[in-house]
């Protein structure tokens, strides 16, 4: 099998003849010259070990070229540069260059003058042949991945021996070691890091908690169904399978590898796009979270997106929400919901949080737990379920004081950023420090910016190629209306670019939406070192005669009073910032109308208010006291889509001298098993020391298992490198004599040899990221030859 990566250089992968897994790397000006299998151009090849943790399973082993430049002894021709040509214009600009050669030689110029153009047309043929290569190879073996992953149980659907369930799945000992991992570490980088407090809430919700959060009314998602056989798809997934669909048999027309045979019966075989078809369905793939309701039918309609299988027409897209409903208690009176989130929990207990920080802000909350959401057509594996482990902090800020005090720590950090202005043009990504974006107004404020960095540097640490990984902004559809800024981190897998992270700066929706539904007040109270005087215009209702006035009214009237001010931002229910030119309106009425002044209710009727009811005076106020609304800053992880990805970015295939075999390049921290204890062979006499490296390492904590199986030495190491074992611990006849063991690492294959005290400590600092592999070569010999005989 082979696989292709966006690497700018070729990549061959073999073994050497000491046995050690090598790549072979080809330099661009050996791929611009056309590298000879035999002969001189072999000195353009340089040989190098495989670099830990390296994504291997997307590495080419066709030469790739680079960004080939040109340039022509005694020729006019500027320098070229092959990577600024699409397909389209490269293929144009062979056929432009093969009549410039045929024209020169009806004209009979000299071959010396005709060369530098014979040159250049084999330069871009090159370059079309390798596209084309590319192109056939790229596709990731995601079924090969898959069936590796069931086979070693890292999960599997639910309830298969029954048929199975869409979008549920069961993890086995390797997945469930693998994300507890991978939540331990979450833990260690944020929790702990951060000083966060960590909760644990209950998954059913009242459906009153879930009215006042929004969730009742908008969390829903559109679906469309094949008119004719029932089908349901998710409309704006249907509408990106259909149009990847149609870009990729462009590609496969230009290059001439489209295969007629596939194309089903009664099917028309598909044409070339035309430039401008093809720009626009590019830039409908990048802008599609953009399209909602009727826009989303419209564009649906204009682009004739049909059912994939059955070519059929799709109905007009509905909404359909995904939460899973239930009753809590035997009544059925008294309706729920399995939470589609765990945010909520958090917000309800914000006045206990506070007291545990003991009042002080900014202070955050942390919970991992298990969502549930009822999707329409979970057809992605992990990357789409209805029942996930989510990981979420809510990060309380003063709105008024948005900065971060570590700031400093991350603001040279760069990311590949993708703001919303961006994509509506189709610009792609921008690479800069998380210091710049803040800077420029690209990221909303210093502590959302923190906490992009935050994530960042975390998925990193787990393994996530830092090539294909990106943040994307939302944009203006996408935004809820309350939200500030809103970024989530996309890593790229064989699915496209897929939202593993969100980090929101949702202001203070949630905690206000929830006190006024509660009448609880959920605000921080900041005592002020100086009072702060002012003069303000205000409004005084003299309850005793309004209420009797207006009666069951009355709440119309102060709908229309309340409209005179407004809360300053962050300010608690309780404080109304009186706008004083509206004010002193209504007291202009009032004085024209000798005491009295009509108004409309927000009932839109007519009342009649006088100066017995309202007062309206200058008065100075001092305050002692800052009451007000925290902003949150809320980052949301997906655990099993962060795995998947994961899975992909470590797959990769050791080319073998019997076979290929599967290799998944865990960093220590995240491998769900830490070591391999095997004995070279079934001699009892290795018992003893087998049992003393387990208890060994059992005791630091360090996850191991012993395979004595009858398998082969070099089949037990291939067994676990799949599961993803990092280090291999090998008792041997040697051991017998001076109590030396080795300690193999899993993706260089090479060795060292001490004794078993120093292998323990050199595991437990490997695994605790205290080492890396690099500092142990650096600090003790590599050992060559095992001892197999007595």
């Amino acid at each position: 099998m082979r696989n292709v990566a966006g690497d700018s250089l070729g990549a061959l992968s073999r073994r050497s003849a000491s046995g050690v897994h090598r790549e072979t790397f080809l330099t661009p000006s050996a791929c611009s010259a056309g590298v000879p299998r035999s002969g001189s151009g072999q000195a353009a090849l340089k040989e190098r070990p495989a670099p830990a943790n390296f994504s291997r399973a997307l590495l080419p082993t066709k030469t790739i070229h680079a960004d080939v430049k040109l340039a022509f002894a005694g020729s006019s021709m500027a320098v070229t540069s092959l990577a600024h040509f699409d397909d389209a214009a490269l293929a144009a600009e062979i056929s432009k260059q093969g009549d410039l050669i045929k024209g020169m030689k009806a004209q009979k110029k000299s071959k010396a003058e005709q060369q530098p153009h014979v040159d250049r047309l084999l330069a871009l043929k090159n370059e079309l042949a390798v596209r084309t290569a590319k192109s056939a190879e790229k596709k990731f073996d995601r079924a090969g991945l898959e069936s590796l992953l069931l086979k070693r149980f890292f999960y599997s659907p639910s309830f298969a021996i029954y048929g199975g369930v869409t979008g549920l799945f069961d993890y086995g000992p390797p997945g469930a070691a693998i994300q507890n991992n991978l939540i331990n570490l979450w833990r260690k980088h944020f929790v702990l890091e951060e000083d966060m407090l960590e909760i644990e809430c209950t998954n059913l919700t009242p459906e009153a908690v879930l009215k006042t959060s929004g969730h009742v009314d908008r969390f829903a998602d559109y679906m469309v169904r094949d008119v004719k056989t029932g089908e349901i798809f998710r409309a704006d997934h249907l509408v990106k399978q259909v149009l990847k669909a149609r870009l990729e048999d462009d590609l496969a027309l230009k290059n001439g590898t489209f295969d007629k045979k596939k194309v089903p019966k009664g099917k028309p075989i598909p044409e070339q796009l035309k430039p401008e078809v093809k720009a626009d369905y590019e830039m409908v793939l990048e802008s599609l979270d953009n399209y909602q309701g009727d826009d989303l039918w419209k564009l649906m309609q204009r682009l004739e997106i049909k059912a994939p299988e059955t070519g059929n027409d799709v109905s007009e897209p509905k909404l359909f929400n995904l939460m899973f409903e239930t009753q809590i208690g035997p009544t059925g009176q008294f309706k729920g919901f399995l939470r589609p989130e765990t945010a909520q929990g958090h917000f309800l207990n914000f006045k206990r949080l506070l007291e545990s920080n003991q009042g002080q802000m900014p202070f955050a909350s942390a919970s991992v737990g298990k969502s549930f959401r009822n999707e329409i057509s979970p057809r992605q594996g992990l990357l789409r379920v209805r029942e996930f482990t989510m990981a979420e902090i809510e990060h309380y800020v003063d709105p008024l004081k948005k900065e971060h005090p570590r700031f400093a720590k991350v603001k040279d950090v760069v990311l590949d950023l993708y703001p919303a202005d961006r994509q509506l043009k189709g610009l792609g990504t921008i690479r800069m420090s998380i210091g710049d974006a803040v800077a420029q107004g690209i990221v909303n404020n210093e502590t959302l910016g923190y906490f992009v960095c935050r994530i960042h540097l975390f998925l990193l640490r787990i393994g996530i190629n830092p090539a294909r990984l990106r943040f994307r902004q939302h944009m203006a559809n996408e935004m809820a209306h309350y939200a500030t800024d809103c970024w989530d981190a996309e890593i790229e897998s064989s699915y496209g670019w897929i939202e593993c992270v969100g980090c929101a700066d949702r202001s203070a929706y949630d905690l206000t939406a929830h006190s006024k539904a509660t009448k609880e007040k959920l605000v921080v109270r900041e005592s002020l070192a100086e009072p702060i005087v002012r003069n303000v215009v205000a409004l005084d209702i003299k309850k005793a005669v309004f209420g009797p006035a207006f009666k069951g009214n009355a709440k119309f009237v102060m709908g229309y009073l309340n409209s005179l001010g407004s809360k300053a931002d962050g300010d608690a229910e309780t404080e109304i910032a009186w706008d004083a030119d509206k004010l002193k309106d209504l007291q202009e009425k009032l004085k024209l109308g000798g005491g009295k002044a009509t108004i409309i209710g927000t009932d839109g009727k007519e009342y009649v208010l006088t100066d017995k009811m309202v007062e309206i005076a200058e008065r100075v106020e001092k305050i002692s006291v800052r009451e007000y609304t925290p902003n949150v800053i809320e980052p949301s992880f997906g655990l099993g889509r962060i795995l998947y990805s994961l899975f992909e970015h470590v797959w990769w295939i050791r080319e073998g001298d019997d076979e290929a075999r599967n290799v998944l390049s865990f960093n220590a921290a995240i491998a769900p098993t830490k070591a391999l204890i095997l004995p070279i062979s079934s001699d009892k006499s290795f018992v003893p020391y087998l049992q003393r490296v387990a208890d060994g390492l059992r005791r630091e904590g360090v996850s191991s298992r012993i395979d004595d199986s009858a398998a082969s030495i070099g089949k037990r190491y291939a067994r676990n490198d799949e599961l993803g074992t990092p280090f291999a611990v090998t008792v041997d006849f040697q051991t017998l004599k001076d109590g030396t063991v080795t300690l193999r690492e899993r993706d260089t294959l090479r060795q060292i040899r001490q004794s078993v005290e120093v292998v323990l400590a050199v595991v437990k600092h490997l695994v605790e990221e205290r080492l890396s592999w690099g500092d142990v070569e650096a600090r003790y010999p590599a050992f060559e030859g095992q001892d197999l005989g007595a």
